[in-house]
């Protein structure tokens, strides 16, 4: 399985993650073609320089503006190009030529911008304007890493604490905290530091790109192969190399088992219990939770029960199996491999009102679109409408948005 591990030592941003990924052997002249596919092309221009950064040769890549983009951007922030909403940067990628799982990761990554800008201003996703993330260089950040994870068969995505930096940074709402509340939102639930400078390191779309797509891991994952070290510039001159390391290589078996599947075969059991048990399983950090009738010994109908868990919850689910189930006993079998289907979720309206969907692909060909089950239910029951009318009507509003 082909994986990068990234080393925030000092940060993350989008163009350090540009930099690095063409360090580590994504053409430039690729890079350039696939962005050419936006719509806002004739936007920007994008600069590659090598630097050295505290004797650290890198590469920096510059989202530039076009002369006249630069001068509205500058001078009227009410123009539509400096403020962009989820619909908008939604319907720049669904009207671009690029395959069918950059368009998905990179909407995915906005989605998480959008909920935690719009928790943070106190408004639905939809309804954000964005004003730094939606700005061309933003964008081209984004979708320049969807494309460069694409080109280099990326299937794994870790990442090391994020150093976020400290003091304040100036944003379209005037002076804020380092992190800025977005990024504050993001790396909540991930690793972070904040050493050093008295600059922001972690951006918002850095943070974005992790919370989205990265596992956490202290150090290099056991079972990580390096083949190639890459580096890519930041753009301040600190103590410290202001770069992002980029490790890419394989993963071997060794990580591959860090999944594994907790198994229990029950036959004296109240079935009241197992709704209560898959609650606590799953809040104790189950990845999935499933049973299965089957027949033991004695021609006893029972239910076997199976916790799909990572390394890191394996032994707190199986202490929870055995203290709220009458199991004695716990097969454990490593999960070897996982194919996932790219997929992201995208809002639609109704005549019902407005619904998410997930939208799955498998090798750039679009294979399934359903709808949020609790979205349609709450929904159906605010209308008086059957379920399934609803459940229908957002699938073929997705079907149509994306030209099936």
């Amino acid at each position: 399985m082909k994986a990068i591990y990234l080393d925030c030592f000092a940060g993350i941003s989008g163009n350090m993650l540009l930099g690095a990924f063409l360090q580590a052997g994504v053409p430039e002249a690729y890079l350039r073609k696939e962005l050419q596919k936006l719509p806002v092309k004739d936007e920007f221009s994008l600069q590659v320089e090598e630097v050295v950064k505290n004797g650290i040769h890198a590469l920096y890549v510059d989202v530039q503006l076009t002369k006249e983009q630069a001068e509205d951007h500058g001078h009227h922030h009410e123009h539509h190009h400096a403020h962009r909403t989820l619909r908008d940067i939604r319907e720049l990628l669904e009207q671009s030529s690029m395959a069918m799982a950059v368009k998905q990761q990179a909407l995915a990554v906005f989605n998480q911008l959008a909920e935690a800008e719009g928790k943070v201003h106190g408004k639905s996703p939809e309804e954000v304007a964005f004003h730094e993330v939606g700005a061309v260089d933003s964008i081209v950040d984004i979708v320049g890493t969807a494309i460069c994870l694409d080109y280099l068969g990326i299937e794994q995505v870790y990442a090391s604490r994020l150093n976020l930096g400290r003091g304040f940074v100036h944003c379209a709402h005037g002076l804020m905290p380092v992190p800025a509340p977005a990024v504050a939102e993001l790396t909540k639930d991930f690793p972070t530091c904040q050493q050093l400078a008295e600059k922001e390191l972690t951006t918002p779309t850095g943070a974005a790109v992790i919370y989205t797509l990265a596992r956490y891991s202290e150090s290099v994952p056991q079972g990580f192969h390096t083949e190639r070290i890459a580096y890519g510039a930041g753009t301040w001159d600190l103590e410290i190399p202001n770069v992002l390391r980029l490790y890419l290589g394989e993963c071997t078996g060794a990580m591959l088992s860090e999944r594994c599947i907790l198994e229990a075969n029950i036959d004296d059991m109240s079935p009241q219990i197992y709704g209560y048990l898959f609650d606590q399983l799953l809040a104790a950090g189950a990845l999935d939770v499933w049973a299965t009738p089957i027949y033991m010994k004695k021609n006893r109908p029972a239910q076997q029960l199976s916790v799909l868990t990572d390394a890191e919850h394996r032994a707190a689910l199986a202490e929870l199996i055995f203290r709220e189930t009458t199991s004695i006993g716990i097969r454990v079998m490593p999960v070897a491999e996982r194919l996932e289907a790219a997929r992201h979720l995208a809002r639609v309206d109704t005549p019902y009102g407005s619904v998410s969907c997930k939208v799955s692909a498998w090798q750039g060909e679009l294979v399934n679109v359903s709808a949020e089950y609790e979205d349609c239910r709450e929904l159906a029951a605010a209308q008086q409408v059957p379920l399934k009318q609803v459940q229908r009507a957002a699938v073929q509003e997705m079907y149509h948005r994306l030209g099936k």
